[in-house]
Protein backbone atom coordinates (compact mmCIF):
# COMPACT_ATOMS: atom_id res chain seq x y z
CA UNK A 1 0.00 0.00 0.00
CA UNK A 2 2.64 2.04 0.84
CA UNK A 3 4.24 1.53 -2.38
CA UNK A 4 1.09 2.25 -4.55
CA UNK A 5 1.24 5.97 -3.12
CA UNK A 6 4.58 6.32 -3.61
CA UNK A 7 3.79 5.51 -7.48
CA UNK A 8 1.26 7.83 -7.54
CA UNK A 9 3.31 10.85 -6.07
CA UNK A 10 5.85 10.40 -8.40
CA UNK A 11 3.90 9.82 -11.47
CA UNK A 12 2.86 13.65 -11.32
CA UNK A 13 5.89 15.19 -13.55
CA UNK A 14 9.10 16.85 -12.59
CA UNK A 15 10.00 18.44 -9.40
CA UNK A 16 10.94 22.39 -9.36
CA UNK A 17 14.33 20.58 -9.17
CA UNK A 18 14.76 19.10 -12.02
CA UNK A 19 13.42 21.75 -14.30
CA UNK A 20 16.04 24.19 -12.63
CA UNK A 21 18.66 21.89 -13.21
CA UNK A 22 17.01 21.11 -17.02
CA UNK A 23 17.47 25.04 -17.44
CA UNK A 24 20.68 25.54 -16.28
CA UNK A 25 22.05 22.98 -18.64
CA UNK A 26 20.33 24.51 -21.59
CA UNK A 27 21.56 27.72 -20.81
CA UNK A 28 25.40 27.08 -20.43
CA UNK A 29 24.92 24.70 -23.92
CA UNK A 30 23.58 28.39 -25.41
CA UNK A 31 25.81 30.09 -23.78
CA UNK A 32 28.86 28.25 -25.51
CA UNK A 33 27.61 27.03 -28.47
CA UNK A 34 25.74 30.73 -29.69
CA UNK A 35 28.85 32.63 -29.52
CA UNK A 36 30.54 30.27 -31.84
CA UNK A 37 27.44 29.98 -33.99
CA UNK A 38 27.03 33.73 -34.64
CA UNK A 39 30.63 34.12 -35.15
CA UNK A 40 30.23 31.98 -38.16
CA UNK A 41 27.06 33.57 -39.69
CA UNK A 42 29.75 37.19 -39.87
CA UNK A 43 32.27 34.93 -41.25
CA UNK A 44 29.73 33.87 -44.11
CA UNK A 45 28.48 37.46 -44.53
CA UNK A 46 31.64 38.52 -45.23
CA UNK A 47 32.99 35.52 -47.53
CA UNK A 48 29.51 36.41 -49.52
CA UNK A 49 30.33 40.34 -49.94
CA UNK A 50 33.90 39.26 -50.89
CA UNK A 51 32.58 36.70 -53.75
CA UNK A 52 30.16 39.25 -54.86
CA UNK A 53 33.10 41.99 -55.49
CA UNK A 54 34.59 39.80 -57.22
CA UNK A 55 31.53 38.90 -59.11
CA UNK A 56 31.04 42.59 -59.97
CA UNK A 57 34.56 43.09 -60.77
CA UNK A 58 34.78 40.72 -63.44
CA UNK A 59 31.77 42.21 -65.01
CA UNK A 60 33.15 45.00 -65.25
CA UNK A 61 36.10 44.00 -66.34
CA UNK A 62 34.00 42.30 -69.67
CA UNK A 63 32.30 45.57 -69.65
CA UNK A 64 35.59 47.33 -70.31
CA UNK A 65 36.54 44.69 -72.75
CA UNK A 66 33.49 45.70 -74.60
CA UNK A 67 32.81 49.07 -74.28
CA UNK A 68 36.25 50.31 -74.03
CA UNK A 69 36.39 52.15 -70.59
CA UNK A 70 34.83 51.62 -67.25
CA UNK A 71 31.59 53.17 -66.36
CA UNK A 72 31.39 56.03 -64.69
CA UNK A 73 30.85 57.15 -61.17
CA UNK A 74 27.36 58.57 -62.17
CA UNK A 75 26.33 55.30 -64.69
CA UNK A 76 27.74 53.31 -61.39
CA UNK A 77 26.89 49.83 -61.44
CA UNK A 78 23.20 49.61 -62.85
CA UNK A 79 24.84 49.59 -66.83
CA UNK A 80 26.06 45.86 -65.81
CA UNK A 81 22.01 44.38 -66.20
CA UNK A 82 20.86 47.68 -68.18
CA UNK A 83 21.88 48.95 -71.41
CA UNK A 84 23.72 52.36 -71.55
CA UNK A 85 21.60 54.75 -73.47
CA UNK A 86 23.37 55.31 -77.07
CA UNK A 87 26.42 52.88 -76.41
CA UNK A 88 26.16 50.56 -79.34
CA UNK A 89 29.13 48.31 -78.01
CA UNK A 90 27.02 47.74 -74.92
CA UNK A 91 26.55 43.60 -75.40
CA UNK A 92 25.46 42.86 -71.62
CA UNK A 93 23.46 42.07 -69.50
CA UNK A 94 27.05 41.18 -67.98
CA UNK A 95 24.98 40.18 -64.77
CA UNK A 96 22.13 37.38 -64.18
CA UNK A 97 20.33 39.50 -62.33
CA UNK A 98 19.90 42.40 -61.10
CA UNK A 99 23.01 44.54 -58.82
CA UNK A 100 22.69 42.70 -55.79
CA UNK A 101 22.93 44.77 -52.39
CA UNK A 102 25.82 43.27 -50.22
CA UNK A 103 24.77 41.05 -47.34
CA UNK A 104 23.89 43.63 -44.64
CA UNK A 105 21.60 45.02 -47.64
CA UNK A 106 23.55 48.36 -48.49
CA UNK A 107 24.51 49.10 -52.33
CA UNK A 108 27.84 48.38 -52.94
CA UNK A 109 29.97 51.41 -53.50
CA UNK A 110 31.07 51.88 -56.84
CA UNK A 111 33.75 54.92 -57.90
CA UNK A 112 35.79 55.64 -61.46
CA UNK A 113 38.37 56.04 -61.10
CA UNK A 114 39.58 54.84 -58.12
CA UNK A 115 41.37 56.66 -55.40
CA UNK A 116 44.14 53.73 -55.43
CA UNK A 117 46.95 53.69 -57.44
CA UNK A 118 46.86 49.90 -58.72
CA UNK A 119 43.11 49.77 -59.52
CA UNK A 120 41.51 51.50 -62.20
CA UNK A 121 38.04 51.56 -60.31
CA UNK A 122 37.44 51.66 -56.61
CA UNK A 123 34.31 48.45 -55.61
CA UNK A 124 33.69 48.03 -51.94
CA UNK A 125 31.38 47.40 -49.35
CA UNK A 126 31.12 49.56 -46.03
CA UNK A 127 30.84 45.69 -44.08
CA UNK A 128 28.70 44.96 -41.29
CA UNK A 129 28.68 48.73 -39.53
CA UNK A 130 27.77 50.41 -43.14
CA UNK A 131 29.95 53.23 -42.23
CA UNK A 132 33.15 54.13 -43.75
CA UNK A 133 36.38 52.91 -42.50
CA UNK A 134 35.92 50.28 -39.22
CA UNK A 135 38.97 48.24 -38.41
CA UNK A 136 38.37 44.33 -37.67
CA UNK A 137 35.15 42.60 -38.39
CA UNK A 138 33.53 46.34 -39.20
CA UNK A 139 36.12 47.24 -41.59
CA UNK A 140 35.18 47.68 -45.34
CA UNK A 141 35.54 45.11 -48.08
CA UNK A 142 36.37 45.24 -51.14
CA UNK A 143 39.22 45.55 -53.99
Amino acid sequence: MNNCRWRKRRSRGFTLLELLVVLVIIGLLVGIVGPRLFGNVSKSEITTARAQIDVLSKALDQFRLDVGRYPSSQEGLAVLFAPVPGEVRWRGPYLRKDVPSDPWGQPYQYKYPGNKQTDDFDLYSFGPDKAPGGSGDNADIGR
